[in-house]
């Protein structure tokens, strides 16, 4: 048996009132990795040579200090 074939097997064994959790489960896995853009992954290496600006505070600072700008 397949692991698909097991899978399956499995979902019909799932009683009707969690089968939402293995659907919710289920289509959180199945979306294929997004691949992040030119400019996010130049962000990314930005932060890894040590560059950037990193932000410790609260949400409402951060939009506070966002709008400032």
């Amino acid at each position: 048996m397949s692991n698909r074939e097991f899978a399956k097997a499995l979902i019909d064994q799932i009683p009707e009132s969690k089968l939402f959790f293995a659907i919710a489960y289920l289509q959180g896995i199945s979306v294929p990795d997004e691949i992040p853009n030119a400019e996010t992954l130049a962000s990314m290496e930005e932060l890894e040579r040590g560059g950037g600006t990193v932000f410790t505070g609260s949400t409402a600072d951060l939009f506070t200090e966002l709008m400032e700008e």
